[in-house]
């Protein structure tokens, strides 16, 4: 029976590429000289990882935060993977730390609305979560090509990709 893994994965190598050239420009832009802006990337876990952008105020930290969208647009890497949503932390010195987590790996709450998007789209497909995936098979491959364009168009706010295609 034909099947594909729907993921939320990032391309980890051009993640990489896209801090370490942020942190280039960083370095080398006039605007940041003296200033301890900085980005890094760090694994928390192997199946977790952090951003931690560092600025001396409010308005550096909103301009490392741009650089680095626009390093990752000219990588092809997707911007909401990135999860800005939490509040920057003050440190000695006037100095900012912002944390943000890069996405990785479907959650249960979005297997959840995957599923019933596609039970609710009267396709012959089965979907079952498994781990950090959701498996999706059917009779026909055309089937399944109707089920990543629901599931593409369905679920905007998520950097969908899928895996795994077994004819």
């Amino acid at each position: 029976m034909p099947s594909f893994d729907a993921v939320i994965e990032p391309d980890l190598v051009e993640l990489r590429n896209a801090v370490e050239q942020a942190a280039k420009e960083i370095a080398t832009r006039f605007d940041f000289k003296g200033s301890s802006a900085q980005v890094e990337l760090a694994a928390a876990t192997p199946k977790q990882r952090e951003l931690t952008l560092w600025a001396d105020s409010d308005f550096q930290l909103q301009q490392v935060r741009d650089l680095l969208l626009a390093r990752l647009a000219k990588r092809g890497v997707d911007a909401r993977f990135l999860d800005f949503s939490g509040t920057p932390q003050k440190l000695s010195h006037d100095r900012l730390k912002l944390a943000v987590p890069v996405k990785s790996g479907v959650d249960a709450e979005t297997a959840k609305k995957m599923q019933a998007l596609l039970k609710g789209s009267k396709l012959k497909v089965q979907a079952a979560y498994q781990g950090d995936a959701l498996r999706v098979s059917g009779p026909k491959r055309d089937e399944l090509q109707q089920a990543i364009a629901l599931l593409r168009s369905g679920l905007t706010e998520w950097p969908l990709s899928f895996d795994n295609f077994r004819a």
